[in-house]
This record gives C-alpha cells, structure tokens and sequence, in this order.
C-alpha cells in the first residue's frame, strides 16, 4: 500500500535525482553545492553546523492540516499487470504435453470427456511431475489416462483440453486523498537558495505522475513558492515549495484465476469435489 511516508520518500528520490544527476560522486549539479535531502525537519543543532560549513538541506514533508479525503472510484480489485504462466501446456489428439517452467502459484487443468484434474503447482515440480499427478487423478476419475515423461495420454477420450493459469496480484483502493508537501530549501547563501531551488523546482515541474511502491501513482501538482530571508538569521536563506499529490491507499491481494468450473482444489493441489460429473 501507499501512504505519506511513500510519497514523502518519492519526492525526495525526485530531487536528489536533480540534484546528483551523476550520482553523488559527479558532485552537486546546483553551483556546486553541497547538499543533505532528507525526510522531515532539520535539527536545529544540526541544521547551524551545516550552514556554517556551507552545506545546504533539502527537506521533504507533509503539510499539517492538508490532507483531504477525494475518494470517489469504485471499491473494486483491479489486476494492474497480468502474470503469464510460465507453464505450457499442448494438446494432440488424446495426448497432452506440458513444458515450461512448473513453478508455484498455477493451476494445470485437464478437461477430459467433461472430466477435470486439476493439480495446483508445488515447489519443486516439474512438467513431468504435473503430467503424473494429472495422469493419476484422471484414473480416480475413472477416465483410462497414463503419464509418459511430460505427456498424458487418454486414448479412449473423445475430447481432452488443457489449461494453464497462474496466480494474480490484484490491488483495491481502499481511500483516496490530496495533501500538501513541502520541499524546504535551507541554505546559507542566496545565490546556493536559487541554483538549489530552481533545479528543484524544474525536475518538479516536468512530472505529472510520482511513482509509489504499490505500482500505484499520485497526481502532482504545483501550489506555491515562497522565498524567507530572516533578518534574525543572517546565515539562514530558506525557500519552501509547496505541491500537492493526490494518492490511493491500497491493499494487494494474490488471487488465483479460474481454471475449471465446479472443481475444488486443496491446499496441497489436489483436486477435492469434482462437481463436473
């Protein structure tokens, strides 16, 4: 799921990306600055050995008070980008031959005669070993099949389909919001404030879309900039922008696909109730 953390730790990916283009060995792309980017608010203790050394921080964090609640879409689970087994299966004739990879998280059909076997893949099977497992639960079912290498053989069958699925990752939204982030800029120049916030801001402005660990994006938008020269704090020249992200919050589910109507599997890969006949 996402939250604020997620998208107070995108933002800061952003800016010290436009920061350090080259990584942190090519040095500061801002006028050569020197340059701490971090969540939250500086220590003050901290914040004036910097600045006295002439490092400049670049803070990220959420605007108290800001966040609204924009839910709007529906409750539902949304598979964002399929998984393709990686199990084959081919039918000739009566005979089916599995391929691939038998990895866990799929479901090997066979529909023979209106008959289903159905194994769900274990950790360490192989083609072969589906192809055994399938031949033996369609001779519980009565059906005349044998398993040979990789290939089951049903020579008295009139009809036999094979069926490959794999498990999916589904997510749901669960709430929606807008909030407001502050990206700070404390500096101990001027000149260091603009180069610094002016990168910043431009690496901002070209982004529609931040990306989050949940595959989910939030809306970016710019809100505000504004400038602070203290005159209580002569070593202090700070600039503040502000954008909002409207983000989901959301929960990520492992489902599997239906393979065979009216067919139970169990825990291990078995099938339990075969309601086909």
């Amino acid at each position: 799921m996402a939250d604020q953390a997620d998208v107070e730790a995108a933002l800061a990916g952003i800016v010290g990306a436009a920061l350090y283009p080259g990584g942190l060995a090519a040095g500061c792309a801002a006028a050569g600055a020197v340059c701490r980017i971090y969540r939250g608010f500086p220590v003050p203790a901290a914040l004036d050995a910097d600045l006295a050394a002439g490092r400049t921080n670049v803070t990220v964090a959420s605007v108290p008070g800001s966040t609204q609640v924009t839910t709007r879409y529906p409750d539902q689970w949304r598979i964002a980008s399929p998984v393709v087994p990686s199990l084959s299966a081919s039918v000739s004739g009566t005979t089916a031959t599995f391929a691939g990879a038998a990895a866990p998280g799929q479901i090997a059909a066979l529909l023979v005669d209106g008959r289903a076997a159905v194994h769900r893949t274990q950790p360490g099977d192989t083609p072969a070993a589906v192809a055994s497992v399938l031949a033996s639960e369609l001779q519980r079912l009565g059906v005349a099949a044998s398993a040979a290498g990789a290939s089951v053989a049903c020579p008295s069958a009139r009809s036999v389909l094979a069926r490959i699925t794999a498990d999916q990752v589904a997510t749901r939204e669960t709430r929606r919001q807008r909030a407001h982030f502050a990206v700070t800029c404390w500096c101990a120049d001027p000149a260091t404030r603009d180069a610094v916030g002016s990168a910043i801001d431009a690496a901002l402005s070209g982004i529609d879309f931040v990306g989050l660990p949940d595959g989910s994006g939030g809306r970016l938008l710019y809100v505000a900039s504004v400038l602070s020269d203290r005159w209580e704090d002569a070593t202090l020249y700070r600039r503040e922008l502000t954008y909002s992200v409207e983000y989901a919050t959301t929960i990520t589910q492992t489902q599997p696909c239906l393979t065979v109507m009216g067919t139970e599997i169990s825990p291990a890969g078995q099938t339990v109730a075969n309601l086909l006949g």
